[in-house]
């Protein structure tokens, strides 16, 4: 699946990875499902997403983790 939702512009959101059309970054996603939201409850904070952006912010994550290099530290 292609990423399509998550887009980075530096006039929006710092450059800060956000969903498309909002102002709503993918961190902001991200915390409030470490902090225990569940989707309907995410929908119901932020009426204007999609369970697609949702699922898109999360692939978007899973990506940029695939990315990066881990230094084991000693």
């Amino acid at each position: 699946m292609d990423i399509t939702r998550v887009t980075i512009d530096p006039l929006i959101c710092g450059g800060k990875p956000a969903i498309k059309g909002t102002r709503i970054m993918v961190r902001n996603i991200l915390g409030m499902i470490a902090g225990g939201y569940d989707i309907h409850k995410i929908l119901s904070e932020y009426p204007e997403l999609t369970r697609e952006d949702i699922s898109e912010a999360l692939q978007y994550t899973v990506s940029e983790i695939d990315e990066e290099e881990v230094i084991r530290r000693a």
